[in-house]
């Protein structure tokens, strides 16, 4: 084997594990990319139509942490609360579910889900916006105080900062179509229908993450190392 095929085989190695990474990455906070034809309605605000980034970003107990970026990922349009929307069959493709709005204003987003997933992201509107969705689509709505509305707009929100630390303490409703505010239990499925309650960790722990791709690149570093000696030996 020649040299230059040899450092190939290292460059399409590499070049594997770069995009295992990255698939696990995708997996991890189950980024989705969405185009959306004409302005649709995200809790707290109105996104034109555009190409959009969804991201988990943390997730805790029976409710989650959402993101929605622009297309390149350099600036966060929304930062809100979810709850999980658990199905008995996982999505085969991404899914985004709308709700209803009066004749003449955007479709509000409902819920996002993941392929391969029993459980998807219903979110979490403002009270105010809440009681107008249950109305106009004769089904219970998630609801946070109005009051944290502004938190979910902001573009440098961090996890561990106080917006986010709001919205995990803030307490949740559903609003019914009666006008009737209830507890989230008594509209909404909020353990996993068929198995114990899942958390997910707020971050991959390291043994899910870089120790295989290290050990990888490890045996891929050893195995051309042993092939260049042999064939320097082979020029001699």
């Amino acid at each position: 084997m020649s040299k230059l095929k040899i450092l190939m085989t290292l460059v399409v190695g590499l070049g594997a594990l770069t995009l295992l990474r990255t698939a696990k990455a995708d997996e991890w906070n189950q980024k989705t990319v969405f185009t959306f034809s004409g302005p649709v309605e995200i809790p707290g605000q109105v996104l034109p139509a555009g190409t959009y980034v969804f991201k988990l970003a943390n997730s805790h107990a029976n409710r989650h942490i959402v993101q929605v970026f622009n297309e390149t990922e350099d600036h966060v349009f929304g930062t809100f609360l979810a709850i999980p929307d658990y199905h008995l069959r996982p999505a085969s493709k991404p899914i985004i579910k709308f709700l209803e709005r009066p004749s003449g204003s955007p479709d509000a987003i409902k819920a996002w889900l993941y392929p391969g997933r029993h459980y998807g992201h219903e979110f979490v509107y403002p009270k105010t916006e809440a009681v107008a969705l249950a109305k106009a689509n004769n089904t219970p709505v998630p609801a946070m105080p109005a009051e944290l509305t502004p938190d979910t707009t902001k573009s440098d929100i961090t996890m561990d900062g106080p917006e986010v630390m709001a919205l995990n303490a803030a307490p949740l409703k559903a609003e019914k179509p009666t006008g009737e505010e209830v507890e989230l239990p008594e509209a909404f499925v909020t353990t996993e229908p068929s198995a114990p309650p899942r958390e997910l960790p707020e971050r991959l722990p390291a043994t899910a993450t870089s120790m295989p791709l290290v050990a990888l690149i490890g045996l891929l570093s050893l195995g051309t190392a042993f092939s260049l000696r042999l064939v320097a030996a082979k020029t001699k």
